[in-house]
């Protein structure tokens, strides 16, 4: 599949119809998320007949498009029962009969479950802001955790130096993949702009074991 041909795919999944701020629900752009998962297929060869889990999945844009190029079986985690709904629906309109979704707090998984349960790891998990300090490092630890090969996530830019260090803390190596604007549309109330593109710039970055 081209990368084209995927984000056009893609473009096509239902996302959040009432988002909740708290849960920083953001859908992750048909464009971004074909970009990431095309470069992770293609490049590092972590989708096709791998055992892929997304956490913090929200509508599954991410888990649908590893099905499309070839997951063995995609496992979709997220705390929200709507969200999930959401995903269910954009599963069962695609036909895509290798996924399962999960529901679960992600910050509340035991530290011991799931370990090394999956292959790979790709998320666009919680960027940590207001309410929710330190989440994306919460979710970052319990992908680790979970995935026997490789993690993939998507953090902000302004994050960079820390999660080195906590990728030398957690004896893992990190790279940066690809630097990528983010598109934020409008999504709640207090919103004013139709999207803050300009000052959502997210890093793409891959995290493998040293071990």
């Amino acid at each position: 599949m081209k990368l084209k041909e995927l984000e056009s795919c893609l473009q096509q999944v239902d996302t959040f119809e009432n988002p909740k701020l708290l849960l920083e629900q953001y859908p992750t752009r048909p464009h971004i998320a074909a970009c990431m998962l095309y470069t992770i297929h293609n490049t590092f060869g972590d989708i096709e007949d791998k055992v892929v889990a997304d956490l913090g999945c929200g509508c599954g844009v991410l888990s649908i498009g590893a099905a499309m190029l070839g997951a063995g079986f995609c496992l979709g985690f997220d705390v929200d029962e709507d969200a999930l709904e959401i995903f269910r629906t954009n599963a069962d309109e695609f036909e895509l009969p290798n996924i399962d979704l999960v529901q679960c707090d992600i910050c509340s998984l035991p530290a011991q479950c799931l370990v090394k349960a999956v292959d790979t790891v790709i998320m666009n998990p919680p960027f940590g802001t207001k309410h929710n300090k330190g989440m994306d490092m919460t979710f970052l630890k319990t992908a680790l955790q979970m995935a026997r090969t490789s993690v993939y996530s998507l953090h902000k830019t302004s994050t960079r130096e820390h999660i080195q260090k906590k990728a030398a803390d957690w004896n893992v190596k990190m790279e940066v993949v690809a630097e990528l604007r983010y598109d934020l549309p409008a999504s709640y109330k207090f919103h004013k702009k139709k999207s803050v593109s300009s000052y959502a710039l997210f890093f793409v970055i891959k995290l493998y074991s040293r071990l």
